[in-house]
């Protein structure tokens, strides 16, 4: 009989340790939302002479 009270006192740890699942997380708190990049207002700003670079044409690039 000793085993049966062997295997009752391990199921009772069992059951102690593993016998609720743990508390919910939200998932606003798994989450962490940044900013990729710094906001650079001299990047954003036009450049009328530097604007021909980033226009892109196929007349262009063939060089016609």
């Amino acid at each position: 009989m000793e085993s049966r009270g062997a295997v009752d006192s391990a199921a009772v740890a069992r059951q102690a340790r593993f016998g609720k699942l743990p508390e919910r997380i939200r998932f606003e708190d798994m989450v962490e939302e940044k900013q990729a990049t710094p906001n650079d207002p001299a990047r954003d700003a036009y450049n009328p002479e530097g604007s021909w670079m980033s226009f892109s044409c196929l007349a262009a690039d063939l060089g016609l």
